[in-house]
């Protein structure tokens, strides 16, 4: 039990950390993800009918332009602290589900080294975990990132469950299917290549340095972004969608390809891989600087 609460308290504390200092590239990734890219946005003719001009991609630059001019500094926080008690509770659970099946898996099978599809196995596992808990706060997170008319949260969640009913608060849940391997494969890589580093460490350096886990934390989150990413945006699109007639994932993903082709699939992969490398990379960081001050804590 106490490497369980080492591991969720290293975490937890980690993922507000990150969460809070990167949250206005949340914002505008969200917000650039929850756009059409190559959509028709009509203009006004002379003659009075509508004409259909291309629109042109959004850009990370222009969407956080927009921002500020409509909301200011603030528009970048707006619902920061919903991502960082959500990012809390995703890395504080899914790490109590990871270490308790790690420890289950090899009473079981008396292997001391998990294979890596067992390692994915129990990742994926851990990350449906905390969905119940989560995916309400990222629907809120994301209603708010993409909000145009200065809503509450109080005034979007009502809005939802008088339109939609709960399930609104769990829209693109079967998204999860894939993007439950997004932390799978990011946590593997980044044990694996960590245990490959401490081997050739002396017997009495068994951490990583802080350049070593940020640096490896980006790595392994990159590879596991790419891999997913078409997933991450139907979710956006399915969670900011005001169609009553929703696609599932698959569908979403093929009216996106159909519409915008493979560039729109992969909109806002930019921001995302920026907010996200640096994101992992800092909470891995801070949970491996912070892992030994909470392990004395926890033993007293």
């Amino acid at each position: 039990m106490e490497e369980v609460a080492i591991e969720a308290g290293s975490a937890a504390i980690g993922g507000i950390i990150s969460s809070s200092a990167l949250f206005p590239l949340e914002v505008v990734k969200t917000k650039m993800q929850a756009m059409g890219g190559k959509g028709k946005e009509k203009q006004e003719g002379g003659d009075g009918e509508e004409d259909t001009a291309a629109a042109e991609p959004p850009t990370a630059l222009g969407v956080a332009k927009e921002v500020y001019e409509t909301a200011g500094v603030p528009g970048f926080y707006k619902g920061m602290h919903f991502s960082a008690m959500q990012s809390a509770m995703e890395k504080g659970l899914y790490f109590i589900a990871y270490t308790a099946l790690k420890s289950i898996y090899k009473q079981i099978t008396s292997l001391d080294d998990i294979g890596t599809i067992s390692n994915l196995g129990l990742g994926c596992i851990s990350e449906w975990c905390h969905l119940p808990f989560t995916l309400p706060l990222d629907a809120l997170t994301t209603a708010l990132a993409t909000d145009t008319k200065n809503r509450s949260a109080y005034l979007i969640m009502s809005t939802v469950f008088a339109e939609k009913g709960l399930q609104g608060m769990y829209s693109g849940v079967q998204a999860f299917v894939v993007l439950c391997l997004k932390p799978a494969i990011q946590y593997t890589v980044f044990e694996k290549v960590k245990a490959l580093i401490l081997a050739g460490k002396a017997s009495s350096q068994k951490t990583l340095s802080a350049i070593e886990a940020f640096l490896l934390g980006m790595v392994a989150r990159t590879v596991a972004t790419i891999i997913v990413f078409p997933y991450t945006r139907a979710k956006v699109m399915l969670q900011t969608s005001d169609s009553g007639a929703k696609p599932d994932i698959p569908g979403m993903l093929k009216k996106i390809y159909e519409e915008e082709g493979v560039e729109g699939i992969f909109q806002g992969i930019g921001p995302e891989l920026t907010r996200g490398v640096l994101s992992a990379a800092l909470m891995l960081m801070v949970k491996e600087k912070i892992r030994g001050r909470v392990e004395r804590i926890v033993r007293g």
